[in-house]
């Protein structure tokens, strides 16, 4: 397994980290691609990408971004279907609050699909606030403090 930290101007993990983001976000839950990839994907140079693959294969994909409160939000946490369960999204997650606690960033907010709120509180994640609808799919907003 190799967990690796890059940033939008990576173009080759880019496209690498869409394939499983379209995999699983646009295919498997209807997501449309328009809402999917986005300016944090695109040029925002604060944003941090990870994509964790197994032998040169990419197996899970998310980001975080600067968020103007002074937070970072980590957000489009995808694995595959068939590397689920198997702790490949909590490596990401552990890479990606490990980079921003390294960057200085004393919180870190998520948008959590409903289904994946006790994956995040496990890590150490609370939720606040009611649920809420993003492309269609409930969400609860949860942080952690740094």
């Amino acid at each position: 397994m190799r967990v690796e930290l890059f940033g939008v101007d990576d173009d080759e993990r880019m496209a690498r980290a869409f394939e499983v983001r379209r995999e699983v976000f646009v295919r498997e839950q209807g997501v449309p691609e328009e809402e999917e990839i986005d300016a944090h994907d695109r040029s925002d140079a604060s944003a941090c990408h990870v994509l964790l693959a197994l032998d040169g294969r990419p197996a899970a994909a998310g980001r975080f971004f600067a968020r103007p409160d002074g937070a970072v939000q980590i957000g489009r946490m995808a694995v595959r279907a068939e590397f689920r369960g198997r702790g490949y999204g909590r490596a990401m997650l552990d890479a990606l609050v490990a980079e921003a606690e390294k960057r200085g960033y004393a919180r870190v907010v998520l948008h959590a699909q409903t289904h994946a709120r006790g994956f995040y509180e496990r890590a150490g994640f609370t939720a606040h606030g009611p649920e809420f609808l993003d492309a269609g799919i409930a969400h609860v907003e949860m942080e952690r403090a740094l």
